[in-house]
């Protein structure tokens, strides 16, 4: 049965949530947040990257992916910025050896919340990849001889993100949880936060000399 020209939309819910359970650099970006920096720090995380991807989906929606696709140029820049832009946030982290790593509280009143979501938000949206992901993977599910426009694309972008979005949060609220203790202890935090650092650099690296 097909509705708004979507195709076996189980399947793709099935298919998303696995692909959702993998681990991939979001998931490890997410889990690094909340293990440093606590619960408050994941879910802001968590909330950048899901609108960074329903960026991306809005994009592919409207054709504007094809073309980042297509441009090996532009592909290559959109990837530099991406790449630079992690290794920044890392190196500002591990550099930074005065900063206290903050309890979920503090990253809530003071500001940092929204910080550290627009910096999940960069990452996600100077990230080629996801564009490459939405453009390749959703019209296995849309049937091209119904019109519907982008209204496919948006329903199952936003599916996607929503399963996504809830299994992270639970990565969130668990991680943070089982290592609450240990970012008590001032020496253990501040090698945690280096680590998270540390991460985020290697990802960075992935990310400018992965191919295509």
């Amino acid at each position: 049965m097909t509705c708004f020209g979507i195709d076996n939309y189980l399947v793709f819910v099935v298919s998303g949530i696995l692909l959702n359970i993998a681990p991939g650099p979001d998931t490890i970006y997410i889990l690094s947040r909340s293990i440093s920096q606590g619960r408050n720090a994941g879910i802001a995380s968590v909330l950048g990257i899901c609108t960074g991807g329903l960026v991306h989906n809005a994009c592919a929606a409207f054709g504007l992916s094809i073309v980042l696709a297509k441009s090996a140029e532009l592909y290559g820049i959109v990837k530099i910025i991406g790449a630079v832009y992690l290794c920044y946030l890392g190196i500002e982290m591990f550099m930074n050896r005065n900063k206290r790593v903050k309890n979920t509280e503090s990253i809530k009143n003071k500001g940092s919340f929204w910080k550290i979501y627009s910096q999940g938000f960069l990452t996600n949206v100077f990230n080629p990849k996801v564009a490459l992901f939405f453009i390749s993977f959703l019209p296995q599910f849309i049937d091209s001889s119904r019109a519907h426009g982008p209204i496919p694309f948006l329903i199952l972008g936003f599916t996607f993100f929503t399963t996504g979005t809830i299994w992270c949060l639970f990565l969130v609220f668990f991680a943070s949880m089982i290592t609450r203790g240990l970012r008590k202890n001032a020496a253990i935090s501040h090698i945690m936060q280096k680590c998270c650092g540390g991460i985020f650099i290697g990802l960075g690296l992935k990310l400018a000399f992965d191919k295509k």
